[in-house]
């Protein structure tokens, strides 16, 4: 069952079209990795996977609902790409943003024995339990993000959509949040992550989705490497370097 599906969609903030088009569909328990230069509507296509934003013209269901229409919020894990600036203005503890992602499941009244066990185990499966009582806004760049992911995991989300979430982030941090989305992918959890480089998207994804405004690839990131859409996409000559480590 497609998680995702994308059809013939284009959207504009003005007369430009910022996405043109496009048309993908991604499963359930699918990583996806979105690539494509900077301003090539990336960001927008993930709003508009997740209903932040309607298309112009096509449509976008998520879980077969259309996107913009989905109130089943607590199945959706979102990370935007400014989360980091946003949190530092919040005075709140690592255990008080995780606490957030049960919301949804509450009714009016105090948290449940449920509540305090669903924040506890996520916070405890992404490797935070001693930095509970510290403030977000004095973690570093790969801390905060395992806080977003434990979020998410608290609102027992089935879809993670991620916008460029280890901008910022040192190499031995960020080999181990991808091994943190590796065990969640695994797990069932689809997951939609844009990432500027390319060699570890590639490395990491299952499947890769090639923007500049339109979609110059959807598939397999063996295949991607092999063809002429990164040089297409991105405009002169491009190469896919891997990290290995």
């Amino acid at each position: 069952m497609a998680a995702i599906e994308v059809r013939d969609v284009t959207f504009g903030y003005g007369e430009q079209p910022v996405v043109e088009s496009v048309s993908l569909d991604v499963a359930e328990g699918e990583f996806l990795g979105l690539v494509g230069p900077n301003g090539s509507g990336k960001t927008t296509l993930l709003k508009l996977i997740i209903g932040l934003e309607a298309p112009d013209s096509g449509t976008v269901r998520l879980f077969d609902e259309p996107a913009v229409e989905f109130d089943d919020g607590e199945r959706i894990g979102y990370v935007p790409q400014d989360v980091a600036a946003t949190e530092d203005e919040m005075p709140i503890t690592v255990e008080e943003a995780v606490r957030m992602g049960r919301y949804p499941h509450r009714w009016v009244g105090r948290f449940t024995d449920d509540d305090r066990r669903s924040v506890r185990e996520a916070i405890e499966r992404v490797g935070i339990e001693d930095l509970a009582d510290r403030r977000v806004g004095r973690l570093s760049g790969g801390q905060r993000q395992r806080v977003f992911i434990a979020r998410a995991l608290a609102s027992e989300a089935d879809l993670l959509a991620l916008d460029e979430p280890t901008v910022g982030v040192d190499a031995e941090s960020r080999e181990a949040f991808y091994r943190l989305l590796h065990e969640l992918n695994d797990e069932g959890i689809t997951i939609v992550l844009i990432e500027h480089d390319i060699g570890v998207v590639t490395t990491h994804a299952s499947e890769i989705a090639c923007l500049n405004r339109r979609l110059y690839f959807h598939g397999d990131p063996e295949e991607f490497v092999e063809t002429d859409a990164l040089a297409d996409a991105y405009g002169g000559s491009q190469r896919v370097i891997h990290h290995d480590h």
